[in-house]
């Protein structure tokens, strides 16, 4: 079976309901290129083989039904807790905590009828835009492992674009989703703020962190959507989600695999960090976005041309970064020996943040999302990089400076964290290649208007046909 992990997602799950392989048989082939292949990437933490055949035993024994991943392998992002599997959070400082309850993104999951493999390496306290701290080795691409899968979602995008697994879930605070997404050639979807009801964002600091899909395919990370928004076919159950009607073929599925319809599109080449740094596009990828642009008019859609919106996004957008950092709980000179120096300064400077400062922060970035939104309004998607910057070689990131980090993350990804602010959905697709690099462009839609993403994506992966790219060696 050793092409079974070239399929896609979409195509493996038809073989188990078709009866073609069994849970078992997936998951003991996934689990054997995870142990052959990860020392050289990096992208697990934690593998759960027996714990994974045993509940791919179980889901046969109980029989094929509809739940939507049923049968599936995947893993879990090392941020999330599964009950009796270690959580590291990329951190020395979590001593490898064994929770007793599974976290709610990990429940959905799991009555969606997916088989988690493992744990999938972040960064600590998924905090950064690389996947390298010191619990375990750097996350690395498998198109050139001599440079970093990004972050923080880097475990879950490395072994996808391995095989190892066919799909995986993230989760994007900052651009964490789209980051990894590019850096290894994948689809990746950050849905709006309220729409995956396990993980929407609305109890996380600014609203800014959501769970979202990384994929080969749009169609499979469509799959993956609907199985985060409706595990079992009915309405979220969490009073805030935003939901699609559902249809036989599932609500995105549907949109992905036909891919239909005409757009107005706009093209945005600044940035909301052009005031606060430097901030350079990258020649080489401003000419696959160039490409890119021009596929999108000959499909026949609209392209015009609009700003980002600027102000005071980069102090803000620090504000609450830091902020959000302060509730990690190191307690005292010991814990906080153990942080990473960036986690740290992040830490400091937002326990040491007043309440007036905080709330400034908070009251300045919900205007920002107001002026965003209402710049983004007259079109069905805005179009940017994804990345400035090729991705970074491993060790490339200022550890021990972690101002100088920070500033490096927002010149790599400068187009990412104020669609977090914004609460829009986005996705990145992988349109082209610089040297044997993976390049991906962003689409950022309007609130709630995933469909269309979806539906622009499908139609450049039939033109660009990356659904059967694969790294080299892999």
């Amino acid at each position: 079976m050793s092409e079974l992990h070239h399929l896609t997602a979409q195509e493996q799950w038809d073989r188990l309901r078709r009866g073609d392989v069994t849970p078992r048989e997936l998951a003991e082939h996934h689990l054997a290129r995870i142990e052959r292949l990860d020392p050289a990437l990096g992208a697990f933490v934690t593998v759960t083989a027996d714990r994974a055949l045993e509940r791919a035993d179980a889901l046969l024994a109980a029989g094929p039904t509809t739940a939507p991943l049923w049968g599936l392998p995947l893993a879990d992002k090392d941020l999330w807790d599964r009950a009796g599997v270690p959580t590291h959070a990329g951190s020395r400082l979590s001593r490898g905590r064994v929770p007793e309850a599974s976290g709610e993104l990990v429940a959905a999951l799991d009555e969606a009828g997916a088989v988690s493999l493992g744990k999938t390496a972040t960064p600590e306290f998924g905090l950064t835009g690389y996947t390298e701290s010191r619990v375990g080795p750097p996350t690395r691409t498998p198109w050139d492992t001599t440079r970093g899968a990004g972050g923080s979602s880097g475990g879950a995008a490395a072994a996808v674009a391995a095989g190892l697994v066919p799909v995986a879930p993230g989760s994007d605070g900052g651009g964490s989703i789209r980051i990894p997404a590019s850096a290894t050639g994948l689809v990746g979807l950050k849905p709006s703020r309220g729409r995956v009801p396990s993980a929407s964002g609305l109890a996380s600091l600014g609203g800014l962190a959501v769970g979202g899909a990384l994929a080969r395919t749009v169609a499979d990370a469509a799959m993956l959507l609907d199985a985060l928004v409706s595990p079992d076919g009915r309405p979220p159950r969490h009073h805030h989600a935003l939901w699609a009607p559902p249809s036989p073929d599932g609500a995105y599925l549907g949109t992905a695999v036909r891919g239909e319809g005409r757009f107005q599109l706009a093209v945005a080449t600044n940035t909301p960090w052009d005031r606060t740094y430097d901030v350079q596009v990258d020649p080489r990828v401003a000419d696959v976005m160039q490409d890119a642009l021009e596929a999108l008019a000959d499909l026949g859609h609209g392209i015009d041309e609009t700003p980002v919106p600027i102000g005071d996004y980069g102090r803000l957008f620090r504000t609450i970064w830091q902020a959000g950092a302060a509730g990690i709980p190191a307690e005292g000179e010991e814990d906080l020996a153990l942080l990473e120096p960036v986690t740290r300064w992040l830490v400091e400077r937002g326990r040491g943040l007043g309440a007036r400062e905080l709330g400034e922060a908070l009251a300045g970035l919900t205007a920002y999302e107001r002026h965003v939104v209402e710049a983004f309004a007259p079109y069905d998607a805005v179009v940017t990089p994804t990345l400035a910057q090729l991705p970074p070689p491993v060790g490339w990131f200022d550890t021990e400076d972690a101002e100088r980090s920070f500033e490096q993350q927002c010149l790599v990804s400068p187009f990412t964290s104020f669609v977090n602010v914004a609460g829009l959905p986005a996705i990145s697709l992988p349109v082209g290649e610089v040297e044997g690099v993976p390049v991906g462009v962003q689409l950022i839609g309007r609130p709630g208007r995933e469909d269309v993403l979806l539906a622009l994506g499908a139609q450049l992966e039939r033109r660009l046909r990356w659904q059967r790219r694969h790294p080299p060696g892999w």
